[in-house]
């Protein structure tokens, strides 16, 4: 059984809580006991109805305020497949968050509240779904039953967010009018809305074509751990690794070592603590070369002609995630996967504009959740894909030298 990672997004209040509480509700994913929480929590509410956004909302601060704070993830299946979904925040100073929940999700459901359409908040999520490359956007436009279940309502916000879609190169979007209170096309069809013929959200979700997503093109093997047990039995035993973020790997494989250039071949490869001829992204493996060469933490083993850039200049747009505006000239840790290198942040190129989409030149301040391109320099070189390319060796982080905290979430161009 395949496995589907989704994400929810959208403005706060536009009932992303609610809508997974729903959709575990209705699908008869909620244990017994989780029912009798929620049962128990919901007691102060009006008609005596449950509060399915309990369900997501984790945190006391969360439940208090009615809103989502951190991401949550739920895991689910129904007999056609496995879910991984995560309900993050609607309010824009948790905009970081969002990220954080959309960076391995194949489908985001971007929620649109039918009585007020499109809004910023809307389009921020859809710019970062559009720039971290998720494939497939549902929009589901929620509330129904507050516009009457209007089809024109619908209408309207579909066209209105058919241009959004247009301007950022969003493609595979599917439009769904759902309510997630009443639970109308969530995983039933609505007797309310006869007038829409498409699926129901759960159909879609079980159905959408996912397998297509893995690069098999070029081989990324980046190296985390370098295993040396330097006992009598593996006196001479050295394995690299890691999980292989694209292609494939066969032993006898001419492969190369980046940053430095070496070459080898493999003579090996282990994978859930057997040996295997070849192994597949997204595998985990343990592969030994012919040759004792030095290969660290942090470096990337390649095969094909598909090779990386090597480089200390790069082109990067970055989600801005630090409360403190970004400095032009100031130093930070670049950590893409296992690699660390220290880097200038050279230059502001610009800054995206969430409502227009304009690209405002060489801005005079980029404050937190700002979209920016930038140029960075890196101390080292280093191996690199555009993120198109691969998402793994094309994206990384921006750590702060002091205070070691993370500032940005960075995709190579």
């Amino acid at each position: 059984m395949d496995l589907l990672r989704l994400i929810t997004a959208g403005s706060v209040d536009d009932g992303k809580s609610t809508l997974i509480g729903r959709l575990l509700f209705d699908s008869k994913s909620i244990m017994i006991d989780q029912l009798e929480a929620i049962g128990k929590q919901s007691r102060n509410k009006e008609n005596g109805e449950l509060d399915l956004a309990l369900l997501t909302d984790g945190l006391r601060a969360e439940r208090e305020q009615g809103i989502t704070i951190d991401v949550a993830y739920k895991y689910f299946s129904t007999p056609r497949r496995k879910f991984i979904l995560a309900d993050t925040p609607g309010h824009i100073q948790y905009t970081r968050n969002m990220v954080t929940g959309a960076s391995n999700a194949d489908l985001a459901i971007v929620l649109v509240d039918a009585r007020k359409g499109v809004i910023e908040q809307t389009k921020r999520h859809s710019i970062i779904a559009s720039i971290l490359g998720i494939k497939h956007v549902v929009v589901a436009v929620n509330k129904m039953d507050l516009v009457n279940f209007a089809q024109d309502t619908f209408s309207n916000i579909v066209v209105e967010y058919s241009r959004v879609a247009v301007s950022l190169g969003l493609s595979n979007i599917k439009y769904i009018p759902i309510s997630a209170l009443l639970g109308d096309n969530i995983v039933a069809k609505s007797q309310r809305m006869s007038w829409y013929e498409g699926e129901t959200l759960l159909d879609f979700l079980e159905t959408v074509n996912v397998d297509t997503h893995i690069n098999l093109k070029g081989t990324r093997l980046p190296v985390q751990y370098v295993i040396r047990p330097q006992t009598e039995e593996f006196h001479d035993y050295r394995g690299y690794a890691g999980k292989i973020a694209s292609g494939s790997l066969e032993v006898g494989d001419v492969v190369t070592i980046f940053p430095a250039g070496i070459r080898s071949k493999v003579v090996a490869i282990e994978t859930g603590g057997f040996s295997t001829a070849k192994a597949f992204a997204p595998q985990s493996v343990v592969v030994r070369l012919e040759d004792n060469i030095d290969i660290s933490r942090g470096d990337l083993i390649i095969s094909g002609s598909l090779e990386p850039e090597i480089t200390q200049e790069l082109n990067v747009l970055l989600c801005w995630m630090d409360a403190k505006s970004l400095k032009p000239e100031n130093k930070y840790f670049l950590q893409m996967n296992s690699r660390l290198v220290k880097s200038v942040l050279k230059e502001v190129e610009f800054k995206l504009d969430v409502n227009t989409l304009e690209k405002l030149q060489s801005p005079e301040n980029v404050g937190l959740n700002d979209i920016v391109q930038v140029k960075i320099r890196t101390a080292s070189p280093v191996a690199v894909d555009k993120y198109n390319v691969c998402k793994t060796t094309g994206s990384g982080i921006l750590i702060d030298e002091t205070s070691h905290a993370t500032v940005a979430a960075c995709l190579i161009q």
